[in-house]
């Protein structure tokens, strides 16, 4: 009763925020909710299968590409480049995990690592594909969403979605038969689970929703640049899982929004503001081991308790 009276209040707050902000908040939100989705994708691996990974901004930065060349190239519209990403960047992470997943652990994030890398010089290099360094304009953006206030109403329904796909994902008897993989994979296969399968299938459904924040990132900025598919993107992603909380459906969320806002609103103000975030992530990891989320649940508990 509690939790839907709080969700309740967050989704009429999210709902008022056009009509108590100006409108360079209004997109900041809205990066929060696109990077938002990159974080729960990579949660998926991370946090409820016991992954790590440095190279999930391929997934963004493909189907960010995907759209720009469709549009560029051969003239084609939304309802053709949207489903084409998403089918290629799906398709890729079936590719990818069949390599990625050959080891696990470090391997795996090494793996993960230089498939990534294999994208981010393609695209910085294949000069009379992407433009390289000088990026490619993307195509407007669909459902005439120009403004800032109608495009922040799309973002955060399809965010809303993606979350509650993703948190059905993890609640479902399958997204608890991939916690077992991650804390007890061998006991998982001598039960009769196929470890390596479960895995692959949670790696493509991650690349997907990596895919969904891609596009979004490309409607959004209308622009994409081979440092969307860097290994600063992806640890980026990776950071904000950490520090808002990983395996928890909102530590995701929070740690995207901290980001954000260190990036975008502190880096106004703070000339030095990567010293910022790392002192930030530092206190985190020192103070709140388990992620923000975690942390303040613990907190809350024990203040409960004592009062």
């Amino acid at each position: 009763m509690k939790r839907g009276i709080g969700y309740g209040i967050a989704a009429l707050a999210l709902v008022g925020v056009p009509f108590f902000s100006g409108e360079y908040y209004i997109n900041l939100a809205s990066q929060i909710f696109i990077f938002a989705i990159f974080a729960a994708s990579i949660n998926l691996l991370l946090g409820y299968g016991g992954l790590p990974t440095l190279g999930h901004a391929a997934y963004l930065g493909v189907a960010a590409y995907v759209p720009a060349l469709l549009h560029l190239k051969l003239g084609l519209g939304h309802w053709i480049s949207a489903p084409a990403a998403l089918f290629g960047t799906t398709l890729m992470a079936c590719a990818f995990g069949l390599i990625a997943l050959r080891a696990t652990g470090l391997g795996f994030l090494m793996l993960t690592l230089a498939l990534s890398q294999v994208l981010w010089g393609t695209a910085l290099r294949w000069v009379s594909m992407t433009d390289g360094d000088n990026g490619l304009r993307g195509p407007a953006r669909p459902f005439n969403l120009d403004d800032a206030t109608s495009f922040y109403y799309f973002a955060l329904a399809v965010t809303a979605v993606s979350i509650w796909l993703m948190a059905r994902f993890v609640a479902s008897p399958f997204g608890a038969t991939l916690q077992g993989t991650r804390d007890q994979p061998r006991r998982m296969s001598a039960l009769g689970h196929d470890v390596w399968m479960i895995r692959w299938v949670t790696f493509i459904y991650a690349g997907f929703w990596g895919g969904v924040s891609g596009l979004l990132f490309i409607y959004y900025h209308k622009y994409i640049h081979p440092v969307s598919l860097s290994l600063a993107n992806s640890a980026e992603g990776l950071l904000a899982v950490i520090a808002g909380g990983s395996g928890t459906v909102a530590g995701p969320i929070v740690g995207a929004a901290v980001v954000m806002l260190l990036k975008n609103y502190v880096s106004a103000y703070v000339e030095r503001w990567n010293m910022l975030m790392g002192f930030v992530f530092v206190l985190i990891v020192v103070f709140m081991p388990e992620g923000l989320v975690p942390g303040v649940r613990r907190l809350w508990r024990r203040f409960r308790s004592v009062t």
